[in-house]
């Protein structure tokens, strides 16, 4: 990388150093760090980061993305650790397969369920075995589009800290409040906090333009294949049916809890429950 914007940057060529090591585990196991980092690439997602304030561990450069390092290192504070490694090295560590030479690892903001419905009127998204990671960050994306208090992510769905999931969300990751919880548990503290449960259906259910969907309100968001088990179904006091055409026999789980979540922002605002 040429002058000046290595200044700030320690070079590492071992795919040996403990720092790589750490991301790549990260990635590749779309897990936290020991210490509780989230790892991220790409000058979009990192920008993303730094605008929604979150605290930043470390950021790894490739000798081929000077342009990338002079534009993001004056947003990044002199207490984070600034490397630079060969370009095949960072190839090793990046999750994309045409990675755009700049990673990271970067603290989330905590979440509590109890801090999110002490929200007034609070509207959340839940998600149960929602398994690709482009589809829950698509959610997660819509979700904050569409002025959601936060989302709960069920067992046995994707990782939020999927590099996938991390992408598609766009920064939403970074800015909602999310929660990694047992639906199970979750359900006796929505009942205590009066939030109605919504969920959809493809084709039974109370068509969307009449549902009511205001006042405090889980949605709940099934399976792409299976959709919700029974039993939470029959937890549900709205089941919601989104018209379209028989030839198509559901919506992606992702459209369908867009095209919900627009309709329930909608009907906070017209009838003045935000």
């Amino acid at each position: 990388m040429s002058q000046p914007a290595p200044i700030r940057l320690r070079r590492v060529t071992s795919r040996q150093n403990t720092l790589l090591k750490e991301v790549r585990r990260a990635f590749s196991q779309g897990q936290l760090t020991a210490d509780g980092y989230c790892a991220i690439e790409s000058v979009r997602v990192i920008e993303e980061a730094i605008r929604s304030g979150l605290k930043f561990k470390a950021i790894l450069f490739s000798e081929s993305a000077e342009v990338q390092a002079r534009r993001l290192l004056p947003q990044i504070g002199s207490h984070v650790e600034t490397v630079v490694l060969p370009d095949k090295v960072f190839a090793g560590v990046a999750a994309t397969e045409t990675p755009q030479g700049v990673a990271a690892l970067v603290k989330l903001r905590e979440a509590s369920l109890e801090k999110l419905l002490s929200a007034p009127r609070p509207l959340l998204v839940v998600t149960a075995g929602v398994q690709d990671p482009g589809n829950l960050g698509t959610i997660l994306r819509s979700a904050e589009a569409f002025g959601v208090t936060g989302a709960v992510l069920g067992t046995g769905g994707a990782s939020p800290f999927n590099p996938k999931l991390v992408r598609a969300s766009a920064g939403s990751l970074f800015r909602l409040g999310v929660v990694q919880a047992d639906i199970a548990a979750v359900l006796p503290q929505l009942r205590a906090h009066g939030v109605r449960l919504a969920a959809t259906s493809s084709h039974k259910g109370t068509p969307l333009p009449a549902a009511k969907l205001g006042g405090p309100l889980a949605l709940f968001v099934g399976n792409e294949g299976a959709g919700l088990p029974k039993e939470l179904l029959k937890e549900m006091d709205e089941i919601v049916m989104i018209p379209h055409s028989p030839r198509v026999e559901s919506l992606n789980a992702g459209v369908a809890a867009s095209i919900m979540l627009y309709e329930i922002a909608r009907q906070r605002e017209t009838r003045g429950d935000l």
